[in-house]
């Protein structure tokens, strides 16, 4: 029986990519699940649902810190609690610091570092009461180097990991851990889109632009999948993590080595 059968997740940005690849990962060790996303819901829902766990959506916008109480209020009086966290929900924009539009910058603050901040304000006091709980912050190799073009993205993924290193050394004598994990590329509807521009600016076909896009910055050549994330997730809500407290962890094919 798994360590984890019974408790509930709540995974934000899981209707696609990353956020839907840890919610199946937990499922299968029997964690029923609170989605949430802007993505097509009901498609990502039965692919959960079809893990044998009880399944559940709420359309919290990331960007509004009383949608998320909202979204954490219902998600502890639907499953009875809220003892994982995984905090998947993120935006991109490209441009340099000078063109780089203010309603954009905002926007990915808060999407992608602030919301994180206010999940884990309304979740932490009942994992603390139940003297148990894992947050997992899905940073980026963008929370352990930079990019150029990407100010605002990288400046939140950098933010994940010290909020991540606070909320642990917070709850270092609790139950709760918080940890971070830094992706590399992974083959997202996110990225996908870049490839896809990629291609039809340098008039080349889209596998030879995801090639060149992998290539550039991990020395493996190959994409991080989803399931590789989802396992060192449940990973990390194991008894065998317990003291891995304020890690960051990164998963990146060697970008963060060079």
């Amino acid at each position: 029986m798994s360590y984890l059968k019974g408790k509930t997740a709540l995974v934000t940005g899981s209707t696609s990519g990353i956020g839907l690849g840890i919610a199946i990962g937990l499922a299968k060790q029997g964690v029923n699940i609170m989605m949430n996303g802007f993505g097509e819901r009901e498609a990502a829902m039965a692919e959960v649902k079809a893990c044998g766990v009880e399944v559940d959506y709420h359309g919290a916008d990331m960007s509004k810190p009383t949608e998320i109480a909202e979204l954490i209020q219902i998600t502890e009086a639907r499953f009875g609690a809220l003892d994982i966290l995984v905090n998947n929900a993120g935006i991109q924009y490209t441009a340099k610091v000078e063109d780089f539009p203010a309603d954009k910058w905002e926007a990915i603050i808060a999407i992608n570092l602030s919301s994180a901040f206010y999940t884990s304000h309304y979740a932490l006091p009942g994992m603390q009461n139940r003297n148990w709980g894992r947050i997992i912050n899905i940073a980026s190799v963008h929370g352990l180097v930079g990019s150029s073009q990407k100010a605002a993205y990288v400046a939140a993924k950098h933010g994940i990991v010290g909020l991540t290193k606070v909320i642990a050394l917070e709850n270092a004598k609790t139950g709760v851990t918080c940890n971070a994990i830094c992706p590399g590329w992974v083959l997202t509807p996110l990225v996908q889109n870049q490839v896809d521009d990629r291609a039809k600016r340098e008039g080349v076909t889209v596998e030879a632009a995801k090639q060149a896009l992998v290539s550039e910055k991990q020395p493996s050549g190959q994409f991080v999948t989803p399931e590789q994330l989802a396992a060192l997730t449940v990973f990390l809500c194991g008894a065998d993590a317990s003291e891995v407290r304020g890690a960051a962890w990164n998963m990146d094919g060697g970008w963060a080595s060079q």
